[in-house]
């Protein structure tokens, strides 16, 4: 999971003269992380939840094309991990971080409700020689069965399947799998019909959730910060209890919501058990019988509350996210050999934007510190950026869970483990479980080798992680060999790769604010934590990107040639995969060098 959870905050409360065994504790702790773990666990099972469920809602109820649902996928979480930065310092500075929270989980809920109104599901056509036919398919006994019926036109008084193949034309066959005819992939679109207000609602949907998860996210982990008096040296454990409870909802929420979806039949269902969990959050929260009373309160005022104000901007700025989602949807594909230029023009706004104030970060930050800080901070100040930069190739490749990787488990893997059928998006629930039982153990290992001197430092931890992740795709590109004749693999391949990845989030993920805080000019800790965020925020785009890359040829939501899908996938994990882990061993080769630059911070 990509949450990093923070714990200084310069609004946290003066709680210094608090005796820690004076206090009623939970585990050991301040007894207030209890409910704090509740709340984001309720949280967590909401934003995971619906993140399992939202690239197959776009593709098999909205029948989206892949290229349009992928880009999508990747603009939302991009903007989840974006948002934050505003939301944590209008709490400090205006709002303080329990309002924050509470506002926040109103707004997702909202947003989570708002995504029951799908209507009623797209209704697929093809378009052959200038002819629009509808294209007909009988369901799957369960919403989120693979779909492996044939899909059938009508043409020339025939019933014909439609079969793809690498080219992009198209075999109508027989019913007897002899080809009546095959259609130049110039002569064949396919579409469909969807209500415009249902679009428009699950686009407004996706603001409501990025804007409250932008006041929400990075304050609850403020609060618990400010459970700890100054040199408590249980703050570290205390966060990783409360980590704890962000695995925990995720896999909760991966588990449930697919579950309600198949069980009841109907979209809504997955949704609408994520609303009903964060104003439950939110209640866990407003109704604290004064449990959390002087924590996460507003900063001294003065003059007027600035909260009705931006409350109010907050909630208005859904029409401006709706024009993102907007444009990332509507954004064509490249051109064929139009070229490296050719995919800039091509690209959204948002990823347009977010290239270049990344780039300006990290050319500019590296420049400003060499004007103003001394050697040492140059150097520590370099080494900062050039670690914020592999995070963005980490991120971009782990990822594809949301999209790809889950697509993938649709439509070319046999979803049965040890005689159990789980749903394609469940498969997401691997990673946080993966988590939970290795954060221990190499929390062991890590101590076990400081003992000895030999722990790796961040930057070697950082290159590990990029190979792992790398290792993952490689071995699933692997599996094609392995497929059986309906060219699905074995769920072990999917497994094996989420094990993998999970190892080097937990890696990655926990060190990555501790370096940044320690490697950063005191002056811009919080701009350069605001960099890390916009690199996770970057990595998530260009993860969309990497899963259109991916994209195949659907008709009414579903592949039309299962082969060609298989191969299509693989050799696009396989080629993420060797970059990523070049990028680990580039990572490793200068290792040296950046330990030089960071003088000693480990």
């Amino acid at each position: 999971m990509v949450d990093s959870p923070t714990a200084d905050s310069p609004v946290e409360p003066d709680i210094s003269h608090v005796q820690p065994l004076d206090r009623r504790t939970w585990l050991g702790h301040p007894v207030e992380l209890r409910r704090l773990f509740g709340i984001e666990m309720w949280e967590r099972f909401g934003f995971y939840g619906m993140r399992a469920l939202l690239v197959l809602y776009l593709t098999k109820h909205f029948l989206l094309p892949d290229h349009q649902a992928t880009g999508i996928v990747g603009g939302y979480l991009s903007l989840v991990y974006l948002t934050p930065v505003v939301g944590g310092l209008l709490a400090d500075r205006y709002l303080g971080s329990k309002r924050s929270v509470k506002f926040g989980a109103l707004v997702m809920a909202a947003g989570y409700t708002l995504l029951c109104f799908g209507g009623a599901q797209g209704t697929a056509y093809a378009t052959i020689d200038g002819q629009r036919t509808p294209v007909s398919q009988a369901a799957p006994p369960q919403l989120l069965t693979p779909n492996t019926a044939p899909q059938l036109v009508r043409v020339g008084g025939e019933t014909l399947a439609i079969h793809g193949l690498p080219d992009g034309s198209v075999q109508l066959r027989r019913p007897d799998g002899a080809v009546a005819r095959t259609v130049p992939a110039a002569r064949f679109q396919s579409g469909a019909d969807r209500s415009s207000l249902s679009q428009t609602l699950l686009l407004f949907a996706l603001g409501l959730i990025v804007i409250g998860n932008g006041f929400f996210k990075p304050n609850i982990s403020t609060i618990v910060g400010g459970l700890y008096a100054p040199g408590d040296r249980r703050r570290d454990a205390g966060f990783t209890i409360f980590y704890a409870g962000i695995n925990v909802g995720s896999v909760l929420g991966q588990a449930a919501c697919p579950f309600l979806v198949n069980n009841v039949g109907q979209w809504w269902a997955g949704f609408l058990i994520v609303a009903f969990v964060l104003g439950l959050a939110w209640a866990m929260l407003r109704f604290d019988g004064g449990r959390l009373d002087g924590y996460g309160e507003p900063p001294v005022r003065h003059g007027p509350d600035r909260a009705p104000l931006i409350y109010g901007l907050a909630l208005a700025s859904v029409v401006f996210f709706w024009l993102v989602f907007q444009n990332v949807a509507q954004a064509p594909e490249a051109a064929a050999g139009s070229g490296l230029w050719g995919y800039i023009v091509a690209t959204p706004v948002l990823g347009k934007a977010l290239l270049v104030i990344f780039l300006a970060a990290v050319i500019g930050i590296p420049v400003w510190s060499a004007r103003v800080g001394d050697k040492v901070e140059r150097e520590m100040m370099l080494a900062a950026i050039v670690l914020v930069v592999f995070n963005v190739t980490f991120w971009a490749l782990f990822e594809q869970a949301a999209s790809s990787l889950t697509l993938f488990a649709d439509r070319n893997t046999d979803l049965s483990l040890f005689g159990f059928h789980m749903s394609a998006p469940a498969t997401q629930q691997f990673n946080p479980l993966f988590v939970v039982l290795f954060a221990p153990v190499l929390s062991w290992l890590w101590l076990s080798l400081a003992k000895r001197g030999w722990e790796p430092s961040i930057q070697v931890k950082f290159a590990l992680a990029l190979i792992l992740v790398g290792l993952g795709f490689v071995a699933l590109a692997a599996s094609g060999g392995t497929a059986d004749g309906a060219f699905r693999v074995s769920l072990w391949w999917l497994v094996l790769t989420y094990l993998l990845h999970s190892v080097a989030e937990l890696l990655i993920s926990p060190v990555g604010l501790s370096m940044i805080t320690k490697l950063s000019i005191a002056r811009i800790v919080g701009m350069m934590m605001g960099v890390w965020f916009l690199s996770i925020s970057v990595g998530e785009y260009i993860a969309g990107a990497a899963a259109q890359a991916a994209a195949v040829t659907t008709v009414g939501g579903q592949v039309t040639n299962p082969e060609l899908s298989l191969h299509t996938y693989l050799a696009t994990f396989l080629t993420g995969g060797e970059l990523t882990i070049g990028a680990g061993v580039v990572l490793l080769v200068i290792s040296p060098l950046l330990r030089r630059l960071m003088h000693g911070v480990t």
